[in-house]
């Protein structure tokens, strides 16, 4: 069984906009329900958990998994104060048999199901191929110059832009490598900016799927605006 986790526990305050940016109308219907709906046909995903905050959680399940009805969805959540502590609590509740885990940020619409049925497929090949790949995470090539600082010297270093990845969601693991890195994490109370660097601190492997930058994460008015030119050129995902 292969399971995807959305978090969608977050506050949007940098949208200034008075209900929660996970709950804002993208093209007409909440950028949650866009995103859950790409799982939700993504045909090696099994069962959906959602994350949401508390007082969200039964206008999640009426407003959006009953609503549009994503039958996948088998547990709507209630998230953590930070995206780490999010996931955390949906790992409480991972079934037995359940083998790959898809993670992916609820305010992230814009990727193909496609995407998220090749992650899967693209760890399961590289683990049988390298035993230590417990990973596999999309991400988008920079596109401008990156410099590395230090803020007290004022040293300034460019890096290759051909060495350098923005990591994005999904980001697909094997279950039991990425409860290890997170009980690992919580043991060295270790906070990591994404997932797959817990799972690369324990030691393990995480390889990527090329991504393009249209596979935005809506944090800001600017992000939501870009989201209905990708969708009104692309179409829904």
């Amino acid at each position: 069984m292969n399971l995807g986790i959305i978090t969608a526990a977050g506050k949007g305050t940098r949208l200034k906009s008075n209900i929660n940016k996970q709950f804002i109308n993208l093209c007409g219907k909440p950028i949650l329900a866009h995103t859950i709906g790409i799982f939700q046909r993504a045909s090696l995903i099994d069962e959906i958990f959602v994350l949401v905050p508390q007082e969200f959680v039964e206008y999640t399940k009426k407003n959006i998994v009953d609503k549009y009805n994503f039958s996948k969805v088998t547990k709507i959540i209630i998230g953590g104060d930070t995206r780490q502590e999010t996931v955390k609590n949906a790992l409480k509740f991972i079934p037995d048999n359940c083998k790959i885990v898809s993670i992916h940020d609820g305010v992230r619409p814009l990727v193909y199901s496609s995407d998220v049925n090749n992650l899967i497929e693209l760890l399961t090949k590289a683990n049988k191929e390298d035993p230590e790949v417990q990973g596999f995470i999309l991400a988008a090539a920079a596109y401008e110059t990156i410099k590395k600082v230090d803020e007290e010297k004022g040293f300034l270093k460019t890096i290759p832009r051909e060495l350098v990845y923005h990591a994005q969601t999904p980001q697909t693991f094997f279950k039991d490598a990425l409860i290890k890195a997170y009980e690992l994490a919580e043991k060295d109370n270790f906070i990591g900016t994404d997932d797959s660097m817990l799972v690369e601190r324990a030691g393990y492997k995480v390889k990527f799927l090329k991504s393009t930058h249209e596979n935005i994460k809506i944090t800001t008015a600017t992000d939501l605006f870009l989201a209905e030119l990708i969708i009104s050129k692309n179409g829904i995902h």
